[in-house]
C-alpha cells in the first residue's frame, strides 16, 4: 500500500469505530460527523474490515472488499456491523465492551491471480502478505493475511476458505476458481 495512514489518522478510526460499536450496542443513535475535521485520506472511498477480539479471541469482523464510501463511514459502519451482525457469533452486549480489542485492516484493491495448476496457485500466494478471495459461482469468501498467522499452511488455508466459502474443503483441488488477492494497512487498539 503505497499511501500509508497516518499515526493521527489511525487514531482517528479507531476512536471512531469505539464509538460506533459501543452507539450500536447501547442502541443509540451514532452523532454526525464533522467532515471539516477529517483528512482527505479518511474522507476518500476506501474498503475496511473492523475485527474484534477478545482476550486475543475472535468476537466479531465484518467488513467490505471494495470501496463503495469514504474511509470513515466504511469503518464506522463496519464497527457497528462486526459487533451486532456476525452470523457467527451472538451480538456483543454491553457488559463485554471494555474487554474488547478493535482492529481495522485497509484494504487495496483486489487484483486477480492468474493460475495455471493447484501447485501453480500454491506458488503464487504470500503467506502473510496477502489477502485471499475465492469465487465459485455465486459463492466467495475471504481471509485477511492476519489469518496466516493461525493458519501459515497453504494448502490448509485454501481448504479453510473453501470451507469458509460454504464449499467442499478440497474444491479448490478439484477445479480452476477465481482467485483474488489484496493487502491490509492494519492497526489495532493497545492494551
Amino acid at each position: 500500500m503505497t499511501d500509508q495512514l497516518t499515526d493521527v489518522e489511525k487514531q482517528t478510526l479507531l476512536r471512531l469505530a469505539r464509538e460506533a460499536m459501543e452507539c450500536g450496542v447501547r442502541g443509540k443513535k451514532l452523532r454526525p460527523l464533522d467532515r471539516t475535521s477529517l483528512t482527505s485520506h479518511l474522507l476518500e472511498q476506501g474498503a475496511s474490515f473492523v475485527t474484534l477480539t477478545i482476550n486475543g479471541d475472535l468476537r466479531g469482523c465484518i467488513g467490505a472488499l471494495e470501496a463503495f464510501q469514504p474511509l470513515v463511514d466504511d469503518v464506522r459502519e463496519h464497527a457497528i456491523a462486526a459487533a451486532l451482525e456476525d452470523p457467527r457469533f451472538r451480538p456483543v452486549g454491553e457488559n463485554e465492551l471494555d474487554r474488547i480489542r478493535i482492529e481495522v485492516s485497509r484494504l487495496t484493491p483486489p487484483r486477480p491471480l492468474e493460475y495455471s495448476t493447484n501447485e501453480d496457485l500454491i506458488a503464487k500466494l504470500r503467506p502473510h502478505v496477502d489477502g485471499v478471495i475465492l469465487k465459485s459461482d455465486f459463492r466467495r469468501a475471504t481471509f485477511l493475511p492476519q489469518v496466516w498467522e493461525k493458519i501459515p499452511d497453504p494448502e490448509e488455508f485454501l481448504d479453510h476458505l473453501c470451507a469458509k466459502m460454504g464449499a467442499r474443503p478440497n474444491l479448490w483441488r478439484e477445479t480452476k476458481l477465481q482467485v483474488q488477492v489484496y493487502q491490509v494497512e492494519e492497526f489495532h487498539e493497545m492494551d
